[in-house]
């Protein structure tokens, strides 16, 4: 899995922010690692000058082979608590996500996999 860090000019981008940044996003998407291609991942400070509460941004945009990518916005006052909300949110959507991915497969093979002809052996007794 491909994790690209992106930072406006609010932020101050360093190695210790893309390590945490990276270790946020594996540990909790780590477990859909072979589904997900990419996550793309945008650090921001609306509120910079303003010194307002929730200006720090973060969202996360995973991309999965087969489905539109999954976009996660979470706002909060400190950048790594965004980060860490942020990390929680996407594992939430992406397990929703998949799984709906996978109920529709399942579905889909068990009527492909059907006898045609089960429902004559019915109507016929």
């Amino acid at each position: 899995m491909q994790i690209n860090v992106n930072t406006d000019n609010t932020i101050n981008k360093h190695q210790g922010l893309d390590e945490h940044v990276q270790e946020v996003v594996r540990s909790s998407i780590g477990r859909f690692g072979d589904q997900v291609n990419r996550v793309d991942v945008h650090l921001s400070n609306e509120n910079k000058e303003k010194k307002a509460d929730g200006g720090n941004s973060c969202m996360l945009e995973a991309r999965l082979a087969g489905i539109a990518p999954i976009v996660i916005h979470e706002h909060a006052t400190d950048l790594h608590q965004a980060i860490n909300n942020a990390g929680g949110k996407l594992a939430r959507a992406l397990d929703s996500a998949i799984g709906r991915l996978q109920d529709k497969q399942r579905a889909a093979s068990i009527t492909h996999t059907e006898d045609p002809t089960a429902d004559k052996h019915l109507t016929d007794m």
